[in-house]
């Protein structure tokens, strides 16, 4: 088969303790699934989930015990941080059960969702998608994927953020108020997961403001720790 032009290469995350690396397909996210950060964005109580979608060439690589360095993104003066766990599809299938979510699941890894806070906002004053927000270059960091069997129980595991060396977030996974398997759930009803899919499981509080030269070193018990540097545009 021939092309117009080549394609672009295909984004993968080195998998822990083997040579293969896992293909990036879709990436999907969870909107304000911790209690104090529902609170801290002006919600309470238990609303029906919600997602949104990032491209797969927003991920940006973190090899482990490198940082990665992201530009600042351009229209924004509010750049912020969400440290989440990110769970790793690795078999597919559509309508599944909470119970069943954990056979369709690789792995998990730490991200970032990097937000353009400010487009967002503006964009929900105005009732407007605000895709330009969440799905801009560069906006989803990804550290190396621990299988499944080798993470612990990553469900009650901490979660925790730094700046420049001192704590933003930490909190625990427990704490999400829609479980692993309930997110697999209301996502896969919605869209067929498919293998290389990475579902980003929601951010604890504590999300604020970086901006050029600020380092970030973030982590979940059980993973590999992510570092990024932002750097000026």
């Amino acid at each position: 088969m021939s092309y117009v032009f080549n394609p672009a290469p295909t984004v993968s995350v080195p998998v822990v303790g083997r040579s293969e690396r896992f293909p990036v397909r879709r990436i999907y996210c969870v909107g304000r699934n911790y209690v104090e950060h529902a609170k801290e964005m002006g919600f309470t109580g238990r609303e029906a989930p919600f997602f949104f979608l990032k491209p797969g060439d927003a991920a940006v690589v973190v090899e482990a015990g490198k940082t990665a360095t992201i530009p600042y993104p351009s229209l924004t003066r509010d750049l912020h941080h969400e440290i989440e766990l990110v769970a790793c599809i690795g078999t597919g299938g559509k309508n599944i059960k909470a119970a069943d979510a954990k056979k369709h699941i690789f792995g998990y890894a730490v991200g970032l969702d990097m937000t353009r806070r400010d487009l967002q906002g503006e964009m929900k004053k105005q009732g407007r998608p605000w895709c330009i927000g969440k799905g801009f270059d560069f906006s989803a960091p990804i550290g190396p994927i621990t299988p499944a069997a080798q993470a612990g129980d990553i469900e009650k595991a901490e979660i925790w953020l730094q700046v420049n060396g001192k704590d933003r977030q930490r909190s625990d996974v427990s704490k999400l108020i829609w479980n692993i398997g309930e997110i697999i759930e209301h996502v896969s009803a919605a869209w067929e997961l498919q293998p290389g899919d990475l579902v980003y499981t929601g951010t604890p509080e504590g999300v604020a403001a970086v901006v050029a030269g600020d380092t970030l070193v973030g982590g979940v018990k059980g993973l590999t720790e992510i570092s990024v540097k932002i750097q000026a545009a």
